[in-house]
């Protein structure tokens, strides 16, 4: 008989489905619903936990949809997925879109600008999804491309300090957030910056005694220091997302799940063996 596989440790996996026309690594691969469906379901088989649908590019050179076109985009795929039993983030910062999602029994919610709009909070406080907020230097100001002066943590904290106030006085649990810091473009052009906010991941954990979510899969940091396209950056994405799980990550947002759930079974047969601290 044939003995059970190990546990494998460590962060859930969201797998990236990108329904979009110019996501800057897989734009237009998956925008019919029938190839982001069967897209989704090989990312659930190659080991992701969840499914992160994003419905509009997040690049600040992409073309703005308005929220009607993307719950067209979500509407078939999350039907299919929710029928298949699988789970599913939404990745819009609309808040038509995000009530679309939540009417729809979605389980959560990820928001590249932390949830700003007071307006849904009543809709996100009578919900039970959980909010994954998302810090970033634009808030909205999509030609902002260079980091704030001084201590980026310090920034990184204080954005994480007021959003938090702002969501458990609408009367949102606490415990129902995860907090995103931001990678790549989101934190700025300099490659330092983000390499700054992995190597002090656990600064923010300890601060906020909240879950962790990093997003590190192809983006634009880590093709500056290796020189590589973001169909060849795998290897590098591998290694920042081991570093990020190293550093406490609770979830990690990939567009590749099976080499990262390799890693972490190695990683968690090396721990339980004793032979890392």
């Amino acid at each position: 008989m044939q003995a059970p596989a190990p546990k494998i440790l460590g962060p859930k996996i969201l797998g990236i489905v990108n329904i979009t026309s110019d996501s800057f690594s897989d734009g237009g691969k998956f925008l019919t619903p029938e190839a982001a469906i069967a897209h989704a379901r090989k990312l659930v088989a190659e080991g992701a936990d969840m499914i992160d649908l994003g419905p509009a590019s997040s690049n600040p050179d992409a073309t703005p949809i308005p929220a009607e076109e993307e719950i067209r985009r979500l509407a078939p795929v999350l039907d299919a997925l929710l029928g298949d039993g699988i789970e599913v983030s939404v990745d819009s910062y609309r808040p038509e879109t995000q009530a679309w999602a939540l009417s729809r029994g979605v389980r959560w919610l990820n928001d590249i600008r932390g949830f700003p709009d007071a307006s849904l909070y009543p809709a996100l406080a009578a919900s039970a999804s959980r909010l994954i907020a998302m810090y970033s230097i634009q808030q909205g100001q999509a030609d902002r491309r260079d980091a704030p002066e001084g201590d980026i943590i310090g920034h990184i904290c204080r954005f994480f300090d007021e959003r938090l106030k702002a969501l458990e006085a609408a009367g949102i649990d606490r415990a129902r957030i995860v907090l995103d810091p931001g990678m790549g473009f989101f934190l700025g052009a300099a490659p330092e910056t983000s390499f700054e906010v992995l190597g002090r991941l656990g600064e923010i954990g300890g601060r906020f005694a909240l879950p962790l979510l990093v997003s590190v899969s192809r983006k634009s940091f880590l093709r500056a220091v290796t020189g590589r396209a973001p169909g060849e950056v795998g290897a590098a994405t591998l290694a920042a997302e081991l570093i990020a799980a190293m550093k406490g990550a609770n979830f990690i947002r990939t567009h590749a799940p099976a080499p990262l759930k390799d890693a972490l079974a190695v990683a968690a047969m090396l721990k339980d063996s004793a032979r890392i601290r």
